[in-house]
């Protein structure tokens, strides 16, 4: 059968729009690395050519993919290290890190320590991954810029034994609000439990705290436990809409880009303008569970999201060395209640992972003293 020809071109459009996406990315974390060459070391072991890297789940081998699901499936096994007294709801490790986010929300986001307090977040749970569960490799990142039109057949989330699970079963839900509740997203063709993957039929024990998805019950009280089946919603309307090329650019290279300021605005989104920014657009592409504020992690595709946040917070640094080191912003979400501005000397907490409390200067550069010490390839 003769495939029309409108619908050749109409491939051949999206293949090309593809290729150009990725190759603009590309050109910039290029750019980043090179840019990080010639800053000059001081004091510090810690360099490019030694650094650990971070990988693109998409040029990870099947081998590698396994090795992390497997070490995030030692944390869902592992016992909770939390007082019970604090987070009665944790039954096991992963738990730890979902109280940890649940219990800072409201200091996290919308804040001038959301990207390092995320970065520290994120590193930990590595940590936590190799030192616990003997994972040899380092945290991945979801590359939002394939597939982001066809989620399902992404490698993260094509259901496959090296994804990260697929979608979840089929339930009538009528949509999500995202934005603070400002911005509708039509439903996927999900909802329900993890059907398939390394995941399914995973158990989160946290949450929901704020829940978006319709027909979710709020759990009572933050912390308690309240076991259930993981539910998600891969939805393309988020991804293909806000997780573009286009704003990349504008944050890395654009206008968004002039500033620590206008870089995490636009980032965490301009919900009265109906834009969802591509913080939040990645955790409402996952759906489900994954859109709450609160409890969003007990998907385990945060991590990946997130990694993939940092990414971007680490190319803007690279290419803006004169402004790596500047925090804007107040310590409470959106200034509420009002709050004073943030300073560089601030103390990052996550009293309940046993980590170590370090001010946000010392989180501003991957390349800098210890802990951090990674780039991205």
């Amino acid at each position: 059968m003769l495939v029309p020809v409108v619908q050749v071109l109409a491939l051949a459009a999206t293949v090309q729009s593809a290729v150009r996406t990725r190759d603009a990315a590309e050109d910039l974390q290029r750019q980043a690395i090179t840019a990080l060459r010639k800053v000059k070391v001081n004091g510090t072991d810690c360099s490019v050519s030694n650094a650990a890297v971070r990988k693109d789940w998409d040029s990870m081998s099947g081998k590698e993919r396994k090795a992390y699901t497997t070490a995030v499936q030692c944390m869902l096994s592992s016992p909770s290290k939390s007082d019970p007294a604090l987070v009665p709801g944790a039954r096991n490790r992963y738990d730890d890190f979902v109280g940890q986010h649940i219990n800072q929300t409201l200091t996290i986001h919308g804040t001038g320590n959301f990207l390092t307090w995320h970065r520290l977040f994120v590193y930990s749970y590595e940590k936590a991954l190799q030192e616990e569960c003997s994972y040899k490799g380092y945290q991945p990142y979801w590359n939002w810029f394939s597939y982001q039109d066809d989620l399902k057949q992404s490698p993260v989330f094509d259901g496959s034994a090296t994804s990260m699970s697929g979608d979840g079963s089929y339930i009538f839900h009528n949509g999500s609000v995202g934005g603070g509740g400002t911005i509708f997203l039509p439903s996927g063709e999900g909802g329900g439990c993890l059907q398939d993957g390394p995941f399914k039929g995973m158990v989160a024990n946290l949450g929901p705290v704020s829940p978006t998805m319709r027909g979710q019950t709020k759990v009572n009280g933050s912390l308690s436990y309240n076991p259930r089946c993981l539910k998600r919603d891969l939805t393309t309307y988020a991804s293909s809409n806000w997780l573009t090329v286009e704003n990349f650019l504008n944050l890395t290279t654009g206008d968004a880009s002039k500033s620590i300021m206008l870089f995490q605005n636009e980032l965490q989104g301009r919900f009265p303008d109906g834009f969802l920014g591509l913080h939040a657009a990645g955790h409402f592409s996952i759906g489900g569970d994954a859109g709450d504020i609160f409890s969003s992690p007990v998907d385990p595709a945060f991590f990946l999201h997130h990694a993939m946040l940092d990414r971007v917070y680490w190319i803007w640094q690279a290419l803006h060395r004169e402004q790596a080191n500047t925090v804007a912003g107040t310590l409470t979400l959106n200034n509420k209640p009002p709050s004073r501005n943030t300073t560089l000397e601030d103390l990052i907490q996550m009293n309940w992972l046993n980590v170590e409390a370090m001010p946000i200067g010392d989180l501003t550069d991957t390349l800098g003293e210890k802990p951090l010490c990674y780039i991205y390839q």
